[in-house]
């Protein structure tokens, strides 16, 4: 196999086309509801995936990747932009299904993708949950 095609290279393109898949059919399908298994067990992959990572390299490398040349600056920034954004959207919808706010800020801030995505999880099963109970039987 040739030196530039690795394992690594095959993870992060298969993570592009996970995420160009997901950003068209969410652009596609604009009236689809949450998924709160999907959010869920996208959270857990990613965090178990963060785990495995933490434990065969540590976490200092993090900070070298983002702070070891200007486009590790630009990706940690771009990383920093999205999550805020992310939140931005999706906090006043968390505010009116009652979930404590600042506990999910604080889950967020210290796991990023990971908070963020069960923050998403709980919130689509709220809004199903509350679509379930408005429904009269």
């Amino acid at each position: 196999m040739p030196e530039s095609l690795t394992p690594f290279l095959a993870l992060a393109g298969g993570g592009l086309l996970a995420g160009v898949a997901a950003i068209l059919m969410i652009a596609l399908r604009p009236g689809a509801p949450g998924n709160a298994l999907l959010a869920g067990t996208l959270s857990a992959g990613f965090a178990g995936f963060t785990a495995v990572t933490i434990a065969s390299e540590g976490v200092f490398p993090v900070i070298l990747n983002h702070t070891g040349n200007l486009w590790g600056v630009q990706v940690w920034w771009d990383l920093l932009f999205s999550l805020g954004v992310a939140f931005f959207l999706i906090l006043p919808r968390a505010r009116a299904q009652g979930m404590n706010v600042p506990a999910w800020t604080a889950f967020v801030l210290a796991t990023a993708s990971i908070g963020l995505l069960a923050m998403a999880a709980r919130l689509f099963w709220l809004e199903q949950d509350g679509a379930k109970q408005a429904v009269p039987a």
